[in-house]
């Protein structure tokens, strides 16, 4: 997995090449397009067959028939804001990583019950971010979190610099690449 995960909202399909070229060009090779917008399957699908040196996953996906779509269209990891049994009967089906939001030790440890040792910690901002994290890890040393919202390029490094994120998360890395584009 790539330690920076863009949070892709595409809203028109014609914005997708646009999008993610500017992530490959600006050096990520990973992103979470979110399954928030009527044109997200679509999406998914054009990235994969566009760029398959990129690591394309879903967002924001909610419930298994939303799971079952995005892996059809292609989609190489699942990620939701909240924990959902259904979704992860799903990934585990497939064979697909799911990375759901978990905030609280009761989540985490449905989660560990689950099979699950990698979880979204989102908004990080409003759950007490990398001091939260740290305080979560102590009884829970086999969880790695990628934390979103609130994630920004004046505290990125801050969380990378730590063992147990497995990856960051957030809308920045879009509004940066394109910046550079």
């Amino acid at each position: 997995m790539e330690k920076k995960i863009p949070v892709v909202v595409i809203k028109e399909l014609g914005e997708t090449e646009k999008i993610l070229s500017a992530l490959r060009n600006y050096g990520i090779h990973c992103a979470e397009i979110t399954f928030r917008t009527a044109c997200a399957e679509e999406a998914i699908r054009l990235a994969c067959k566009t760029f398959p040196d990129m690591e394309i996953g879903a967002g924001t996906v909610i419930n298994a028939e939303q799971c079952e779509r995005a892996i059809e269209a292609g989609a190489k990891f699942i990620v939701s804001p909240g924990l959902s049994e259904g979704v992860a009967a799903v990934c585990k089906e497939k064979g697909t990583p799911y990375y759901p939001g978990c905030v609280t030790p009761t989540e985490i440890m449905k989660a560990l019950e689950l099979g699950i040792t990698t979880v979204k910690f989102f908004p990080a901002n409003v759950y007490g971010g990398l001091k939260a994290m740290k305080a979560l890890a102590a009884p829970f040393p086999q969880i790695k979190f990628i934390p979103t919202g609130g994630v920004n390029n004046d505290n990125l490094e801050e969380f990378l610099s730590w063992d147990k994120i497995a990856a960051v998360g957030g809308s920045f890395f879009v509004e940066e690449a394109l910046k550079q584009a």
